[in-house]
């Protein structure tokens, strides 16, 4: 939370394509906190979850306010497949909280107090770029790695076109 900045300019190290989540809620109204404040909890109880397994997936995340109303939290996974194995699992917490979201939902208990909300984005490699200036790793360079700008290119067009070098073994 208080790293210290990269000097200069630097990039994201990321190679492939990249799995970005989003998901959030909005607060509809603020008097309702037993409706939202449980909300927000078992979002930061998953991220806790999800912090203290690596092998789940998650790479990175920054927890974000669009206004005092909406809340979210991007997310950086390894793949799709790793973020649905996570939201489907029986033993996560994420399963949980929407078995109890689905049953209030079926018997019409849920009054519309907190609106729940998140899109998935698989960018394929070639289709982001990003930079960083005197920035201690942030967003994508914090969830693969942060790199001096010249290993990728110094002009966005040339990041969008970078492709790692595949050592002979890789290739072979």
């Amino acid at each position: 939370m208080f790293a210290k900045p990269t000097r200069g300019r630097t990039t994201a190290d990321t190679e492939g394509d990249v799995v970005v989540l989003l998901i959030g809620m909005r607060v509809n109204h603020f008097w309702a906190v037993h409706q939202w404040l449980p909300v927000m909890l078992a979002m930061l109880r998953m991220l806790s979850e999800l912090a203290r397994d690596s092998g789940r997936g998650l790479l990175g995340r920054v927890l974000l306010t669009a206004s005092p109303r909406t809340y979210y939290v991007v997310q950086y996974w390894e793949s799709k497949e790793q973020l649905y194995a996570y939201a489907t699992s029986p033993d996560m917490f994420h399963h949980r909280a929407w078995g109890i979201i689905n049953r209030k939902e079926h018997a019409d208990k849920v009054r519309g107090h907190v609106g729940l909300w998140h899109e998935t984005y698989v960018v394929p490699e070639g289709s982001y770029e990003s930079i960083y200036f005197d920035m201690p790793a942030f967003g994508l360079a914090a969830a693969h790695g942060q790199v001096p700008l010249e290993q990728r290119g110094r002009r966005a067009k040339d990041r969008f076109a970078h492709r790692p070098t595949k050592t002979a073994e890789q290739a072979g």
